[in-house]
């Protein structure tokens, strides 16, 4: 039986291991005197403690970077959550900020001339003070005093994307350019949801204000100065564009220019964003197609207009319509369009509503919302930009 110093000399090798090596026993079964161990065997222990407790401290460190994005901070969640979301075309997170999928491409405008048409364009700054520009097309061939129709465009795009240095408005102005010969001026605007309704109308009477004031002989811009007849300025637009249209010529008669006065020569709203509460002729009843469209209007007026606003259905306030500041006016649509019963309601509308001028309306068979953008070789294309050019004239 091992004696009472035995076993405290015992006691402290076990609870030192860094320092001696581990108790031996006999084959009697009592205990052997350990030896000390070797000074290389320290250092690799010491080394063997030290290297592992890095490796947790590293462990520690590196467990936050592997979580799932989105699930590491508070404010990573709150800046996925969505307020709007326009498949494709543009989302909004409740943190505000906004992602444009549509519109986003552009072109350079053609200063030597376009390919296709031969229309000169460049880009200008009609009013710097109000920071509105604008693309601006000159037909070729045109004799050097010549005057000419001005058609101010408003590109389409539900208020939200697109500009006038997109592809297919840079390729439809040019066109319409060449086609009628006219000065087309095709105007940006600031867009929602930064710049909620009526932001939009709001740049549109600005622009109208400033193509006036360049069309002067002493105008500032020498196209508009010396090829632009302020006398047949035409408005036109397409989808959120032909709704801005009307808007302005609304607006126009309403304040009017000094030395120019309320009125435009005609407006041409080609498939023209309108939209109401109450679904209309052959419009789908189902609630949840109505409520994409609902939310849209909603969405770019910041929710401080209805589906039943003026804005965007006239046939709910005609004492205003029937003021609107042009004599002529051309609706054009297509059989499938989204807002094709709401342009047809409006061609039938203005007439009722004690409006005097005069109205052409003019419907695709077959085809759908804005299809002569995409479409634009089409032959249904080219026959809808021939009643545009034939307004467009007789301006």
């Amino acid at each position: 039986m091992a004696s009472d110093s035995d076993a405290s000399q015992q006691q402290m090798q076990i609870c030192n291991p860094v320092v001696c090596s581990p108790p031996i026993r006999g084959r009697s079964g009592g205990i052997k005197k350990a030896t000390p161990a070797p000074e290389s065997m320290r250092w690799l222990l010491r080394a063997v403690l030290i290297a592992a407790a890095l490796a947790a401290l590293v462990f520690q460190l590196l467990i936050p970077s592997l979580k799932p994005r989105g699930t590491d901070t508070a404010a990573m969640d709150v800046d996925s959550e969505l307020e709007f979301d326009m498949p494709g075309v543009l989302r909004m997170y409740k943190t505000g900020r906004v992602e444009r999928f549509d519109g986003t491409d552009t072109v350079p405008p053609s200063a030597s001339g376009d390919p296709a048409t031969g229309v000169f364009s460049k880009d200008v700054e009609p009013d710097q003070a109000a920071g509105i520009s604008a693309r601006l097309y000159l037909p070729p061939g045109v004799e050097p005093g010549k005057k000419l129709p001005v058609v101010l465009f408003f590109h389409g795009g539900a208020f939200m994307v697109h500009t006038a240095a997109s592809p297919l408005y840079h390729r439809y102005a040019a066109s319409l350019a060449a086609a009628v010969p006219a000065v087309v001026v095709s105007a940006n605007y600031r867009l929602a949801p930064e710049h909620p309704v009526p932001a939009a109308y709001d740049d549109a009477l600005v622009a109208i204000r400033a193509v006036v004031a360049a069309c002067r002989p002493d105008g500032a811009e020498p196209w508009l100065s010396a090829h632009g007849d302020p006398s047949r300025i035409v408005l036109a637009g397409d989808s959120a564009g032909g709704n801005m249209a009307h808007n302005a010529a609304i607006r126009l008669r309403k304040e009017g220019i000094e030395g120019f006065g309320n009125k435009v020569s005609g407006i041409v709203l080609l498939h023209p964003y309108f939209w109401g509460k109450e679904p209309m002729g052959g419009e789908s009843t189902d609630a949840g197609y109505r409520g994409s469209f609902d939310r849209t209007w909603e969405f770019v007026s910041g929710g401080k207009f209805g589906t039943d606003h003026p804005y965007v259905n006239p046939l709910a306030s005609p004492e205003e319509w029937r003021q609107l500041g042009a004599d002529r006016v051309l609706v054009t649509t297509a059989e499938h369009c989204w807002f094709v019963e709401r342009a047809r309601a409006y061609a039938e509308g203005i007439k009722k509503c004690g409006w005097g001028g005069e109205l052409e309306f003019y419907e695709t068979n077959g085809e759908s919302h804005v299809f002569f953008l995409p479409k634009h070789d089409c032959d249904n294309a080219a026959k809808e930009l021939a009643v545009v050019t034939d307004f467009v004239r007789r301006s």
